[in-house]
């Protein structure tokens, strides 16, 4: 079955049809990384995005439980030049079985290099992807209606309806790796059916709240890797109850939509500065960027994959990162209390910043690098020693 893509200035993308057979509107974007598409599917900070890969075979490891970064996907429409059989030990199900079950059109055999030129030149833009029998000119009326981003909060979509604590049992936090000969001596690993070794936890030194904003299971887990103990709070929680669970620290998640939308988060972590410790990552970035006084900006076709070049401008350190965002902190608007600590080498944009008197810090990328490299793996152990610094003080 053909497929289409239409973008609202009128380019039209053919295709073949997987998945399921639906039309869906979102803004479209793309996405440089080279594996990790389930993880990008289910990443919360896509939602109202159709999302195409610059790698040209995709599908190739299937799909699987475990590298599921929330309950279900969240993208609009999957656009790929290639769909590939699964070939893969924890493999699942196929691609394609998968996009179907969650009822999201996949669209293959598309020129994708083209699709992304012409992003990068005009920048990112609302578009229709269809599996259907649906004529280009109605595609394209149906981009140019669409919502697209900008003024958009999804984060009321995404976030979780009521606290919980994240992984009491410590069962979903564990480092795995594949079973190599022999077991060594002592205390046994937890091995699985399919051969994965699952390692055990380091104690709990630390309690903090995570928002979730759209937040990555990856995120919680590497939290709970580090000796962090984490409740989870929807979005909308008042700084008030935050500071009632008297937690160590405070922790602000990635997630969609534009940031200038969500006036009274930026409210309540404004008033949680100077109270406790604070580490944003992404979303949490950009709403700290508020909260401070500042402001964001869309960036013209976004940061999304995990080769993204920033410099750390304390160190001269140069981290290669996982990204996917299309707003970013105006640094112009910043008060003279942030220092900017991080920028991106492509664009110069901010990529990390941290408060000159209080203790609070953040990061526009993704440490927990799922998908993607773990150079920057490393701050969430800086969050624990800012929380060790704190109560020290």
């Amino acid at each position: 079955m053909e497929a289409i893509l239409a973008l609202e200035d009128g380019r039209i993308f053919h295709g073949e049809a997987f998945g399921a057979t639906a039309t869906s509107v979102g803004e479209v974007c793309f996405n440089t990384s080279m594996t990790g598409y389930q993880e990008i599917l289910t990443d919360p900070s896509y939602r109202g995005q159709i999302v195409a890969m610059t790698y040209p075979q995709i599908g190739n490891y299937g799909t699987n439980d475990l590298d599921q970064e929330s309950h279900s996907p969240h993208v609009r429409g999957f656009v790929i030049e290639e769909l590939s059989q699964p070939s893969n030990w924890r493999s699942e199900d196929s691609l394609e079985n998968y996009l179907l079950h969650w009822k999201i059109p996949g669209m293959q055999g598309v020129d994708t290099r083209a699709l992304t030129r012409h992003l990068r030149v005009r920048g990112a833009m609302k578009a229709c992807v269809s599996t259907e029998s649906l004529s280009a000119e109605e595609a394209v009326r149906r981009a140019m209606e669409g919502p697209g981003v900008v003024g958009m909060d999804f984060v009321s979509e995404v976030t979780t309806g009521q606290a919980y604590h994240w992984d009491p049992e410590n069962k979903q936090s564990r480092h795995w790796t594949i079973v190599k000969g022999s077991a060594n001596p002592g205390t046994p690993p937890d091995i699985a059916d399919n051969g994965q070794v699952f390692l055990p936890l380091p104690p709990v030194r630390h309690r903090v709240v995570a928002y979730d904003l759209g937040m990555k299971r990856n995120i919680l887990r590497m939290l709970r890797q580090n000796g962090f103990a984490v409740e989870v709070v929807p979005a909308g929680t008042s700084a008030g109850d935050v500071l009632a669970r008297d937690p160590d620290g405070v922790f602000l998640s990635n997630g969609p939509g534009d940031p200038a939308a969500l006036g009274s988060i930026h409210a309540n972590v404004r008033k949680l500065i100077g109270k406790k410790p604070i580490f944003g990552i992404c979303l949490g970035h950009q709403v700290l960027g508020f909260a401070f006084g500042g402001g964001t900006f869309k960036l013209k076709f976004g940061h999304r994959g995990a080769n993204q070049p920033v410099k750390d401008l304390r160190t001269g350190r140069v981290a290669i990162t996982s990204q996917n965002h299309g707003f970013a902190v105006d640094a112009d608007r910043l008060p003279s209390t942030v220092e900017v600590t991080h920028v991106n080498l492509n664009d110069g944009t901010v990529e990390g910043m941290r408060h000159r008197e209080q203790p609070v810090f953040s990061v526009q990328y993704h440490p927990e690098a799922s998908p993607g490299p773990h150079d920057a793996g490393y701050f969430f152990q800086e969050f624990a020693k800012l929380i060790e610094e704190t109560r020290g003080a």
